[in-house]
């Protein structure tokens, strides 16, 4: 564990909400701070695009999740899932992508970038589990490449988790539940002072419906001081979390179907891992005549230990094919950004000192090394953009942002250390017609990019096999382009629909269970997106959703150009009840199509579909009751398939096979809360 020291210098910083100043024409001035009770956050003549929008506290608390990462589906599109134990990063599905634990979807909370690049398992690490659904204060969603302020891993989208500075009460709730679920969570924001003091603490248990199960326990805490209002103010806070977990990894169909494995099976018991994550941060704001500027900065320390085992016997029909990852590192960013009448100029600094591995384990005690490095990646970005409205019925956002990457590797291997560079110019451009009869429409056009993980720019020598191996680019670029409308012209209906393309230079990844860096192909992804949110009276919201991406590498090739995993068609539709005397509940049921699993699409995974609900009641001022209930429908459907060769125990050679992870078994949990 690392020992580290943040300072914070204020600059001056905008209070998180005052982007609505973008589209001013004239000089910024403050924002009165805006509370809303029930309906969706109007986004005409505020958002950029079809597809970026804004997801209150009372909607995300509406929600059913059966893990943190889930809160997340509040974005339109986009599904969370997990292919291994619980204390694992998610996988996330959007636009067309399989995002593995996060490549492509830049994820923030409370300001802190949770992506992490060159990670010991798959680039752009996005691991959620510290996320405490009861302190979001709202999610802000933005999807393709079209914000200036937007950099690495940001092309299929930018979510952003924001912190609320005070609860309306405190919260003491304990939850109990089927699989071993356990959860108990204290939370509150005293005055101290001229401000707030906001702390929360959360004690977690879960073995899901496993044979042998997860075991996994969190425990995870905030510390928050803030001060100010919306012109000025000031924030401080501290955050820690620690868990540890058995993974249930995908296992082979062929064995389901035979009998070998039960549906809940796992075929190496020792499979888990260790997480560890502590953080400082800090921002601050003010607005005045000369414009509205903000700061953040924060120093996060991250600790992994992953063991997994996805190929079963398949290298080693003795020992097992089991490998270690472990992956420790400090992160220290800071953001600056200043805003005057129609211009927006920033700046960002992020810098990773990294050290990270992978082994040859049995039963997790380390074998033989494949690869040990340290890695110092560092980079810097500028970015600018104007908002500029030249009629009542039309406005347009333009902006550019510069970035530039080092990398610095210390490999165990000397003919894979080494240095490089790389920097990138990314244009975006947005034209908004409107607002007429309560409808906008948008054009939006920007490059953007993702990094590559650090040891893919010094590689020589493939660290596995001992062959000779190249480089690759270290940030690959992308462009995208979209048309879309929102429309707000029946009263209680919010709704917007977008056609997109986004193209990738390469679908470059580092590939963590093998320790190198494998060039892939350019691809094109094309899709359209339909989001609608109704509220026909004061008790019922309804939220539907659908999504289809066409996925494939824009060149030739023999063995297909399907994008293995490439989500195609995604549904969601949610219903929430509320003020029904004490009574108030949801469903939620959410739908993600067929995907090829093979360039040749011969090969594909079967749809999921899951149905999750609550209900509840309130007893009295201070206590409520809520009984949630997950894949209520008992659907025996996967969370992610995968096609490849692997060989158990007994097979005399390998068998190429779908590998699956399931979907949690039908399950309930009860939690009372106080307020007080």
């Amino acid at each position: 564990m690392h020992d580290y020291r943040l300072v914070l210098r204020p600059l001056s910083a905008l209070l998180l909400g005052a982007s609505a100043l973008v589209h001013a024409g004239e000089a910024a001035e403050p924002v009165p701070q805006v509370v809303v009770a029930a309906s969706r956050v109007s986004q005409l003549g505020v958002a950029d695009s079809a597809n970026a929008g804004l997801v209150t506290r009372q909607q995300l608390a509406a929600r059913s999740v059966y893990r943190p990462g889930e809160l997340l589906e509040a974005t339109p599109g986009l599904i969370v899932s997990q292919h291994s134990g619980e204390g694992k990063a998610n996988q996330f599905y959007l636009r067309g992508f399989n995002l593995d634990h996060g490549t492509d979807l830049r994820t923030t909370v409370d300001g802190m970038l949770v992506n992490q690049r060159s990670h010991a398992h798959g680039q752009g690490w996005t691991d959620l589990n510290f996320l405490i659904p009861e302190l979001a204060e709202r999610l802000e969603y933005r999807k393709g490449p079209y914000y200036a302020d937007e950099g690495d891993f940001a092309a299929a989208g930018a979510l952003a988790v924001r912190y609320a500075d005070t609860l309306a009460e405190g919260v003491a709730s304990v939850g109990l539940g089927q699989n071993g679920y356990r959860r108990v969570l204290l939370a509150d924001s005293p005055k101290a002072g001229e401000g707030n003091l906001l702390y929360a603490l959360e004690a977690f248990h879960n073995d899901g419906p496993f044979t042998r199960g997860d075991d996994f326990n969190k425990l995870n805490g905030v510390l928050r001081y803030s001060q100010g209002d919306a012109a000025n103010g000031f924030k401080l806070a501290a955050m820690a979390y620690r868990a540890a977990w058995r993974a249930s990894d995908q296992i082979p169909r062929r064995a389901v179907d035979d009998g070998r494995l039960g549906r809940f099976d796992t075929v190496d018991a020792s499979d888990g891992g260790v997480a560890r994550r502590y953080s400082v941060s800090g921002g601050w704001h003010a607005a005045s005549g000369a414009g509205v500027t903000r700061v953040n900065a924060s120093v996060v320390a991250n600790r992994l230990a992953l063991y997994s085992n996805f190929t079963y016997f398949l290298d080693d029909p003795v020992n097992g094919d089991q490998f270690s990852q472990p992956d420790r590192r400090v992160t220290s960013a800071i953001n600056a950004e200043h805003r005057w009448g129609s211009h927006r100029a920033g700046f960002q600094f992020q810098n990773d000192n990294i050290h990270n591995g992978l082994y040859d384990t049995v039963a997790r005690r380390r074998r033989a090394t494949t690869r040990e490095d340290h890695l110092v990646e560092t980079s810097a970005a500028v970015f600018y953009d104007n908002s500029t409205r030249w009629t009542p019925m039309f406005r347009t956002v333009a902006g550019v942002r510069v970035d530039h990457y080092r990398f610095d590797v210390d490999s165990n291997l000397p003919e894979n250390s080494g240095r490089a560079s790389a920097h990138r110019a990314s244009p975006t451009l947005s034209l908004i017609v409107g607002p007429w009869s309560k409808t906008e429409l948008y054009l939006n056009a920007g490059t953007g990019f993702h990094s590559n993980d650090a040891r893919g720019a010094t590689i020589r020598t493939d660290p596995k096999s001992g062959e000779a191996t190249g480089r690759v680019t270290p940030l690959v670029k992308a462009r995208g382009v979209e048309v879309g409308l929102r429309t707000e012209a029946l009263a209680g209906l919010q709704s917007s629909f977008s056609l997109y393309q986004l193209d990738f230079d390469s679908e470059l990844v580092f590939v963590g269970d093998a320790g190198t860096t494998e060039a892939g192909r350019p691809s094109r992804r094309s899709g359209f997106e339909f989001s609608s949110y109704y509220k026909p009276n004061a008790y019922m919201t309804l939220d539907a959703d659908v999504a289809f991406a066409r996925a494939r590498f824009r060149n030739a090739d023999a063995g297909g150009r399907r994008i293995p995993g490439a989500v195609e068609g995604v549904a969601s539709l949610a219903l929430a009840l509320d003020r029904l005397g004490p009574w108030f509940g949801a469903l939620q049921l959410r739908y993600f199509g067929p995907r090829p699993l093979i360039e040749d699409k011969r090969v594909r995974s079967g749809p999921t579909t899951t149905l999750n609900g609550r209900i509840g009641y309130k007893l009295g001022k201070r206590f409520k009751l809520e009984l949630e209930g997950f894949n209520l429908a008992n659907r025996r459907s996967s969370a992610i398939d995968y096609f490849y060769e692997s060989r158990l125990r007994g097979e005399d050679e390998a068998v190429e096979d779908i590998h699956f992870h399931p979907t949690e078994s039908r399950s309930f949990r009860l939690t009372l809360g106080a307020a007080f």
